[in-house]
């Protein structure tokens, strides 16, 4: 992928300070972040988190409250805001877990619209789709299973082939193996046409190998922003005898420990370099790294009462 490539066919995210309020409450608070045009992002974080807000925003669907988000790349020549922005919107595509779907319209009805406001509409990979997932395209909307309605939300995200495509929990509908055939689809499209990709999802274990960036959030604050293997780096699992785990695992945050006999496994949080690796493995530990979904949760973990992170 080359960065002339990327520049025509992907967008990057930049935003400052932003906040955004319900009813006085922040959703978004203060929040700093990039997104690097031409990856695919991974956004992570609990219920009421911010996800779903950060994509609006993103998509233009809402006015920030405080702070701003600009949009550059694909040919815009300078950074614009999203909001009320038909230069930048006919670029983003956002495809929300509603779906978003006039339920009286038929398939093929729903997808002519998409082809007339996407300008990087593909209708060949539409169709493609439709038959990998099953999709009826005479059927009405509201005949549709949900996990039909969530594999159409797929088809029109991957063929609007917009420059930066947000899928918003969409796919959480299908099944394991229509969420397969998507996450197989995703890959080998975005290898065709490169784009930003943001994919706000609770399944973090299932999508973890897709993802290149991850984004973290808590409470409307960005928790960590990270490459994937950067961010598995920041932890280990340790097991061997306990009183050497003990000894390795002192200079850590353990997020969590399991003990039998005298064996023990602990998860620590922090960079062990090779070096300390190799001594650890030479101690008789085995060491392993700690799953990307075991850090988002450890690292969202809720605050001990009466501690304020």
């Amino acid at each position: 992928m080359t960065t002339s490539t990327v520049a025509q066919t992907a967008l990057g995210v930049r935003a400052e300070n932003l906040t955004v309020r319900f009813g006085g409450v922040p959703a978004l608070d203060r929040l700093d972040l990039r997104l690097a045009p031409g990856k695919i992002h991974g956004l992570l974080g609990r219920n009421g988190s911010g996800k779903s807000t950060l994509a609006a925003v993103l998509a233009g669907f809402r006015q920030p409250d405080d702070g701003r988000v600009l949009i550059d790349g694909a040919g815009l020549g300078t950074p614009m805001p999203p909001y009320e922005n038909a230069v930048v919107t006919s670029r983003v595509c956002l495809i929300r877990e509603s779906g978003d779907l006039v339920d009286s319209a038929p398939v093929r009805q729903v997808l002519g619209l998409a082809a007339s406001l996407r300008p990087y509409w593909d209708a060949e990979l539409a169709a493609e789709l439709l038959d990998r997932f099953e999709v009826p395209a005479g059927k009405r909307i509201s005949k549709l299973s949900r996990g039909k309605r969530s594999a159409l939300g797929v088809v029109l995200g991957l063929a609007s082939r917009a420059p930066l495509t947000i899928f918003d929990e969409t796919y959480l509908g299908m099944d394991v193996p229509s969420r397969n055939v998507f996450y197989d689809a995703l890959l080998a499209d975005y290898a065709e046409v490169p784009r930003t990709i943001v994919l706000s999802t609770h399944l973090v274990s299932e999508v973890s190998t897709l993802l290149e960036e991850v984004v973290i959030l808590d409470n409307g604050r960005l928790v960590t922003q990270s490459p994937v293997d950067a961010l598995r780096g920041r932890g280990a699992a340790m097991v061997g005898p306990a009183a050497l785990v003990d000894k390795f695992a002192a200079d850590f945050t353990v997020l969590a420990e399991e003990r039998l006999g005298g064996t023990k496994s602990v998860t620590v949080l922090g960079d062990l370099d090779p070096a300390l690796r190799a001594e650890a493995a030479a101690s008789g530990l085995e060491i392993g790294l700690v799953g990307l979904q075991d850090l988002f949760v450890h690292l969202t973990a809720p605050a001990p009462k009466g501690d304020r992170r």
